[in-house]
């Protein structure tokens, strides 16, 4: 219509209107949540940044709590934004599930949360039609095991429910949970079971969730619930592991995917048939054979999980690869009621590639490893990993259940109902540490010094942003930020701290971890979004974990083995990086080639090694090639201060040249309490500190963290082991400890004579010294003596 010339001025008109609705339509988050568009943002920075889309809010959705139980049932409300009464609210979980949602009288609108079969961060999105679902959040799906007290019941007698049934344990059973969670006056209690059913490792193998039947109907929502067990009909008593539910009484009993809250699995017990309440261990025999039959049947998974470490010590300073177990955790006083005469248990983060299996490492008080072969509470291999393991959702991979059907629920026929053990230790036999190999551990610390994975010590104060780590072989890359101190008075030191760390491993979600504008706080990001620990300490994240039990203490966890910790304390940030051998000679950055060659870790992003003893400016230059590049950058820029002073600027700052060296004047008043101070491992760095920054809690910050370091290392220093040594048939060993120097000793019964070596001891090859023991009947080992047989052949006579 824009040939004819009085025309043209309407057509162009028409023309830039269109292109302007466009152009406003396409600003709107419905839909863009995450994205970036020309004149505002959707993306999580945009806050801080100020440069939000309008809707925002209304379309990329906070919500209250942000976790709660894979089982479902929890209510989170939608904030700033309301909405009329009238809507159709539905929520959709990983663009598949779909639950009913609500408006309250405030206008606030609500979802409640699926059963889901796996744990970590939740994708929903939200329609108040329920055609449209342009409205998008996140959702934590938390283990049970993991999940605050607050948002689940509790067992107010919990030994007592697990082994009701069995002699002289019986009477009431009661829960305790918090009313307000439930937005009902009255209540249902409801037993719910689990199973996997179909062919073991096969297509068909599913996990199976099943409302059984309500134990109590109608009851006041008061927070506490007290009944009498009764026996389940002979359909019900089928299942044995199982969970509570409280739910509103004017939903239908078993209705799925409603307001309700959970307690953990556990071993149902108390509503087993009348067999296992006349002979609770000849019942529980029984399952532990067929328990043992199906043991046979599937595959073999002990050939794929990693070894223990072979000391506590060890246990705990490996936070790459096993965190502690809650059941069994030293600092928190547990009862570790399944490892009786352990203290402290770890679980393996990552779990066996093939099946999905665990292994769980369990430590007695002197801090050595406790072993089935000589204890009940020894440590032991799980086939289905606590934890889950990706990709979850199908057996035996169910964070949880999976290790609650086949590893707890059978500990309970074998070993806690019955006295028939075993059956369980053949098939989750301990694994001893002789293949176990401590991880590395570099570190950053004070204004900042440097330790190599090979033990090389150096400063390095430059302003940017360096890659620290970065192994092409596993897709690891570890960065850091460094930025300028200031004194007390505000002004800027010729110095400078690490700030934040950035990092990422395959395909993973990148992590941040940063200093707070409050003091020793960290801040973590996970790409490029703040996660909040306010309600659960760990979160399972696409290809990594993150832990944090304090604002000044993350640790994040990848599934090759490395362990990231991150400190601040004293007004910096101690990075600790602990490296599994596998990474042996595939590392470079600042933190040096992992290799045991100390003279190769100034090696240059482009293959050239200046030596160890190069001047500082050398020093200083060399580093300053480490700087990254914004197409590889890990960071968050989310402040007009971080995109002048990093994006947009040099990488490295060349215009900021820092003190080299402190000069020690003996008229400097500070000069003597620094050298008190500072005195034996980490001096150096503590006096540089000291009086660079004119603080003595700085220079004495430096020094903890440097005798942290240390400590560290020693903990994770090799320790050979010579393996478990059985007590000969009709004797008995003294001593559980076998690493290096470690002594048994062997006796036998009444009627039986020792031959062999009493007495045998770890040597350093990994190899126990004497002959294999063995007890005889005395008058057989006369006789048999003198007809010239091997004690191997009176063995087996």
């Amino acid at each position: 219509m824009c040939k004819y010339n009085n025309k043209i001025h309407l057509c162009m008109f028409i023309v830039l209107l269109l292109q302007l609705f466009s152009r406003t339509a396409a600003q709107s988050c419905a839909r863009s949540c995450g994205e970036k568009f020309n004149t505002c943002s959707c993306h999580a920075t945009c806050e801080s940044l100020k440069d939000c889309c309008a809707d925002y809010k209304l379309f990329c959705l906070d919500i209250e709590p942000h976790s709660g139980s894979l089982l479902g049932g929890t209510d989170f409300k939608i904030l700033n934004a309301t909405f009329e009464q009238s809507i159709n609210l539905t929520c959709r979980f990983n663009s598949e599930i779909l639950t009913e949602g609500y408006v309250d009288e405030n206008g606030v609108g609500h979802c409640i949360t699926p059963l889901l079969y796996e744990s970590g961060w939740i994708p929903f999105e939200m329609s108040t039609d329920g055609v449209n679902y342009d409205r998008s959040g996140r959702w934590l799906s938390v283990h049970h095991s993991k999940l605050s007290p607050f948002y689940k019941i509790i067992f107010a007698n919990a030994t007592q429910w697990q082994y009701y049934g069995t002699p002289n344990v019986s009477g009431d059973l009661k829960m305790i949970w918090i009313p307000s969670l439930i937005k009902a006056e009255r209540v249902n209690i409801e037993l719910w079971g689990y199973n996997e059913t179909g062919e073991a490792y096969s297509a068909n193998w599913e996990a199976e969730w099943k409302y059984l039947y309500t134990v109590g109907r109608d009851v006041p929502n008061n927070g506490v619930f007290s009944f009498t067990p009764q026996i389940a009909e002979h359909s019900y008593s089928l299942w044995d592991l199982g969970s509570m539910r409280v739910s509103p009484s004017t939903k239908p009993d078993g209705a799925r995917d409603v307001n309700a809250l959970w307690s953990g699995a556990h071993a149902i017990a108390w509503h087993l048939e009348e067999a296992f309440r006349k002979d609770s261990a000849g019942w529980a025999l029984e399952k532990c054979i067929n328990w043992d039959k199906e043991e046979k049947a599937m595959p073999n998974f002990l050939t794929e999980i990693t070894d223990c470490p072979c000391t506590l010590a060890q246990a705990r300073a490996d936070t790459g690869r096993f965190h502690t177990d809650y059941g069994c955790d030293i600092e928190a006083g547990s009862l570790c009621i399944y490892h009786p005469g352990a203290v402290h248990c770890v679980r393996a983060i990552q779990g066996s590639p093939e099946y999905g299996a665990g292994q769980q490492c369990c430590y007695d008080s002197t801090g050595a490893q406790v072993l089935t072969g000589d204890s009940i509470g020894g440590s032991t291999p799980d086939r289905g990993h606590d934890w889950g393991e990706p990709p979850y959702k199908k057996p035996p991979r169910v964070p949880g259940f999976s290790h609650w059907k086949y590893d707890v629920i059978s500990f309970y026929y074998c070993c806690l109902w019955s006295d028939n053990c075993k059956y369980y230790f053949t098939h989750r036999p301990s694994s001893d540490c002789r293949t176990y190999r401590p991880p590395r551990a570099a570190a950053v610390l004070g204004d900042p010094h440097f330790i190599t994975f090979d033990g090389v010590t150096f400063t390095f104060n430059g302003k940017g942003e360096y890659s620290l780590l970065h192994s092409s072989d596993y897709e690891l890359s570890v960065q850091g930020r460094t930025e300028p101190m200031k004194f007390e008075n505000g002004t800027v030191a010729m110095a400078t701290r690490l700030s934040s760390v950035a990092m990422r491993e395959k395909d993973s979600d990148v992590i941040e971890v940063r200093l707070r504008d409050q003091v020793d706080e960290l801040q973590v990001l996970m790409n490029q979004q703040v996660l909040s620990f306010s309600e659960q300490k760990w979160i399972d994240l696409k290809g990594v974990f993150v832990f944090s039990p304090k604002p000044t203490d993350v640790t994040v966890m990848f599934p090759s083995g490395t362990g990231v910790e991150v400190r601040a304390g004293g007004g910096v940030m101690t990075l600790t990086i602990l490296l599994p051998h596998d990474l042996q000679n595939h590392t470079q950055g600042l933190l040096g080639t992992m290799n045991d060659e100390p003279e190769d870790d100034f090696t240059s992003s482009n293959g050239v090694i200046i030596p160890l003893n190069s001047s500082a400016q050398d020093i200083f230059t060399y580093c300053a090639g480490w700087a990254i590049r914004n197409e590889t950058s890990l960071f968050t820029y989310d402040s007009t201060h971080l995109l002048n002073e990093y994006y947009y600027a040099p990488k490295h700052d060349p215009s900021f040249i820092p003190n080299f060296s402190v000069t020690e004047d003996p008229e400097d008043p500070l000069l003597e309490p620094t050298l008190n101070l500072c005195a034996g491992e980490g001096a150096s760095f503590c006096k540089y500190d000291a009086l660079s920054m004119r603080s003595l809690e700085q220079g004495n910050a430096t020094l903890l963290a440097y005798r942290s370091h240390t400590s560290t290392k020693k903990a994770l220093e090799p320790v050979q082991s010579c393996g478990w040594l059985s007590p000969p048939n009709h004797g008995w060993k003294e001593g559980t400890l076998y690493l290096e120097g470690a002594t048994v000793t062997f006796s036998c019964n009444s009627g039986y004579r020792l031959y062999g070596s009493q007495e045998r001891t770890c040597q350093a090859g990994g190899k126990w010294s004497g002959q294999d023991t063995h007890c005889v009947a005395g008058t057989l080992y006369c006789i048999i003596t003198a007809g010239h047989r091997s004690p191997a052949a009176i063995s087996h006579s």
